[in-house]
């Protein structure tokens, strides 16, 4: 695997050495040893997928505290846009945003460490997303950005009237009154 840090400190794109041949293709998704040799110490304890049809925006999402979750999220099937943005406070990059397309032909993974929240869109007629993650789902922590917050600076490909989200997302809080990490 080939581990790309971005633009923002702690966020990766992985590449995996991917071997087609007349049968298909293999490759390895996650080595621990190779994972914890670049990007550090992270106890993965649960995987989850989601299906998704075109225009979805799911996200953006984090959870709060000590129960954030850092998350090593794929695509198995379509294509998706993948966004991290920084919400650590006293981080040079606070608000800023880390932008890469996942897709079953690419099989990019993206990394994304506590402290930050995350979402996708889907760009294909359908995406089915999965991702381990190192803390359990708390819904006491649960908190959120709107994903079109024009202080973000988040360029989504699609025309904003197509994008299908939840009505808790529409209903999320700008980056200045939203609870962020000390």
């Amino acid at each position: 695997m080939v581990f790309k840090e971005t633009a923002i400190e702690g966020v990766y794109v992985i590449e995996p050495h991917v071997f087609n041949d007349a049968r298909g293709y293999f490759f390895e998704a996650w080595k621990h040893e190779e994972f914890t040799a670049h990007v550090g110490p992270v106890q993965f304890i649960q995987d989850n997928e989601s299906k998704s049809s075109y225009g979805v925006l799911r996200g953006l999402h984090y959870q709060k505290g000590d129960l954030s979750q850092a998350k090593l999220v794929r695509v198995i099937k379509g294509r998706v846009l993948d966004v991290a943005v920084d919400l650590r406070r006293k981080s040079p990059t606070f608000g800023q945003h880390v932008m890469v397309e996942l897709n079953d032909e690419n099989k990019r993974q993206f990394f994304i460490p506590r402290g930050f929240a995350h979402g996708f869109l889907v760009l294909s007629d359908e995406a089915i997303f999965t991702y381990k993650v190192d803390n359990v789902y708390a819904p006491q922590a649960e908190a959120g950005i709107r994903w079109n917050d024009p202080e973000l600076g988040i360029k989504w490909p699609i025309d904003p009237d197509l994008v299908v989200t939840s009505e808790k997302d529409l209903k999320q809080p700008l980056l200045r009154d939203a609870e962020v990490f000390e």
